[in-house]
């Protein structure tokens, strides 16, 4: 499957070694005077490494590569203490991978062992947000948050009196930065949308947005279609997935968003239930079907 994944410059890579505290699970070690990869079931692509190397020689791409394991990160992790656990729990909590975090709780249990004192792992029934720790890196724009469920953060500028509340539960919303593997896709009503049609129809929010997981692209001008062709399908193929809602101009190149969605679909092997919505220029529902 593709997924996002680490990649190394070892052109540029002095082994300095201080990306690997800052990877809990065990994915980089030093190996002839050069920071590796060891192991692509280790690695989960959410990038805590990219910002404690000083030279800028961690990216992260998207490529064929093993799905992430969270059972075998844990028995290489808790050979390491106590201190590697808290780190990868709250590497965990951090972005947000509820799933990945109650699997992580379940094999301490399984396996007798204590949650570590001082983790920041909220109780897993628990309806506030994970909060990131200073020690936390990666990009902030491409970091999953999940607040469904969570009250909303108090307001910190005066909004207009008869302003719409924003529906938006999670992030990131554009194909190019999620992952596949994000959580919060299970049991999704999902919703596709190519990128104007928030600008042309005013009650996206209450309308679209509302109890769904946006997912937002533009069908011409992005040029990474095949392999949001590979991450759609990803996605389709990881998770269950309710509903499918497609969301396009009346433009003819705007109907390629559905047309992807189709693609992946079929690739999936998935029976998913696919609803289409075009919108008018003038920003009127055109046609559902």
């Amino acid at each position: 499957m593709k997924r996002k994944i680490i990649r190394i410059d070892t052109e540029v890579c002095n082994g300095c070694g201080q990306c690997l505290p800052n990877c809990p699970e065990g994915a980089l070690q030093l190996i002839d005077g050069k920071a590796r990869l060891v192991s692509d079931l280790f690695c989960d692509g959410l990038g805590a490494c990219i910002g404690t190397c000083p030279l800028g020689a961690i990216h992260v791409e998207e490529r064929e590569a093993e799905p992430y394991d969270e059972m075998r990160v844990m028995a290489n992790i808790v050979t390491q203490g106590e201190n590697v656990i808290r780190a990868h729990l709250d590497h965990l909590a951090a972005h947000n991978e509820g799933i990945y975090l109650e699997q992580a709780r379940q094999y301490l249990a399984d396996h007798n062992l204590p949650l570590p004192k001082q983790s920041q792992v909220p109780p897993c029934c628990s309806p506030e947000p994970a909060v990131a720790s200073a020690e936390t890196h990666g990009c902030p724009g491409s970091r999953q948050q999940d607040r469904r469920g969570s009250a909303a953060p108090p307001a910190v500028a005066v909004a207009p009196a008869n302003a719409s509340p924003s529906e938006l539960k999670t992030w990131p919303v554009q194909l190019q930065l999620l992952n596949p593997q994000a959580s919060f896709f299970d049991n999704a009503d999902l919703l596709i949308a190519a990128d104007c049609v928030p600008f042309a129809y005013a009650a996206f929010h209450s309308d679209f947005v509302k109890n769904k997981i946006p997912v937002v692209f533009c069908p011409k001008l992005d040029h990474t279609i095949e392999q949001y062709l590979d991450k759609l399908t990803a996605i389709f193929t990881l998770h269950p997935i309710h509903s499918l809602h497609v969301v396009h101009m009346e433009v003819p190149c705007c109907s390629g968003t559905v047309a992807l969605v189709r693609r992946a679909l079929a690739q999936s092997g998935k029976q998913i239930p696919l609803h289409e919505y075009k919108i008018s220029l003038q920003g009127q529902l055109l046609e559902k079907n």
